[in-house]
C-alpha cells in the first residue's frame, strides 16, 4: 500500500517545508508515502467560496485514482489517539489497497463532490489548524503510527 497526502496549494514557509520534509523522509523507510500538491487558485477575490470549493475539488478529483481510498482530513472526521491512528493505518493496509489517499482541502473545505468521492473522513482536533499546521500535524502522526506499529520507542504511553 502506498500512502499519499493531497494537499491544495504549496507552502510557501521554508520552516514548516523542511520538517514536513524531514518527517516524509522518515516515513519511507516503513512505508511507500508521497506528497501531492494541487496547485493553489489565482486571482480569487471574483469567486465565492463555494465556487473556490468546486474548482478545488475538480483539481483534487483529477489527480485521484478510480481505486484510491480517500480519506479526508476534515473537522467533522472521527478522531483518534496515536495508537488508535496506527490501527486505523494498518487496518487499511490489511484490506489490500494500492492507493491510500489523505486528502488536506483548501481554505473553504471541500466540494460536496470530494465529500461524494470520499470513503472516510478524519479529524486531527476539534480545534482549526492553518493548512501547513494539518500537514505537518498528519505527517508526524502517520510516522508515530509507523513507529508504534514496529513498536520502536518514538512513542511513549
Amino acid at each position: 500500500m502506498k500512502i499519499i497526502l493531497l494537499s491544495v496549494g504549496k507552502i510557501n514557509d521554508a520552516a514548516y517545508c523542511n520538517l514536513i520534509n524531514a518527517y516524509a523522509k522518515k516515513i519511507v523507510h516503513y512505508i511507500p508515502f508521497e506528497m501531492e500538491i494541487v496547485p493553489d487558485i489565482k486571482n480569487t477575490k471574483n469567486l465565492s467560496e463555494k465556487d473556490q470549493r468546486i474548482f478545488e475539488g475538480n483539481q483534487i478529483r483529477k489527480t485521484l485514482q478510480p481505486n484510491d481510498y480517500i480519506v479526508l482530513l476534515d473537522e467533522k472526521g472521527k478522531q483518534f489517539s496515536s495508537p488508535e491512528f496506527a490501527r486505523f493505518i494498518e487496518k487499511k493496509g490489511l484490506m489490500g489497497l494500492k492507493r491510500l489517499v489523505f486528502v488536506v482541502g483548501g481554505p473553504y473545505g471541500f466540494s460536496e463532490e470530494v465529500y461524494g468521492r470520499a470513503n472516510e473522513k478524519v479529524s486531527l482536533s476539534k480545534m482549526t489548524f492553518t493548512h501547513e499546521m494539518v500537514r505537518l500535524v498528519f505527517i508526524e502522526q502517520l510516522y508515530r503510527a509507523m513507529t508504534i506499529l514496529n513498536n520502536e520507542p518514538y512513542h511513549h504511553e
